[in-house]
């Protein structure tokens, strides 16, 4: 049996800047675009991982879900409490000196970490925390 990652979530609250932001910043593709019930989610990634797909999503995305705990999510959102998540990269680099000059929130500028990478990290538009790394040379 072999189990893969096909596909994972990140909540957005603003689905054009986050568009503008994984597309230009990061370099990913937009591959589907999809409204429902007042609700959008939009599927994007990198070229050369076809088989796996980050989906930009409400902060709750759940049509039965009460006007109070979607203001919470929103909320938990706002406050960039949320995971993000850690991409792989073979230039952490130049990979920072290519997000930071879209003019995204800097976290933390490129360094060598104890536990074996090189690593930076930046806010999307939505407040989530994204580290991207790469092993030590």
């Amino acid at each position: 049996m072999d189990i893969t990652l096909s596909q994972t979530f990140i909540a957005v609250d603003d689905h054009d800047q986050a568009i503008a932001f994984y597309r230009d910043a990061l370099g990913f593709e937009v591959r589907n675009d999809v409204s429902f019930e007042g609700m959008r989610w939009v599927t994007v990634g990198s070229p050369s991982q076809p088989d796996v797909s980050i989906v930009l999503e409400p902060p709750l995305a759940d049509p039965n879900a009460s006007a109070a705990d979607r203001e919470t999510m929103a909320e938990v959102l706002a406050k960039g409490l949320l995971r993000g998540a850690i991409f792989a990269t073979d230039d952490v680099d130049a990979t920072f000196e290519r997000i930071r000059a879209t003019g995204a929130e800097v976290l933390q500028e490129p360094v060598d970490q104890p536990y074996g990478v090189r690593d930076c990290a930046f806010r999307d538009p939505a407040g989530n925390a994204l580290r991207f790394n790469q092993p030590k040379r």
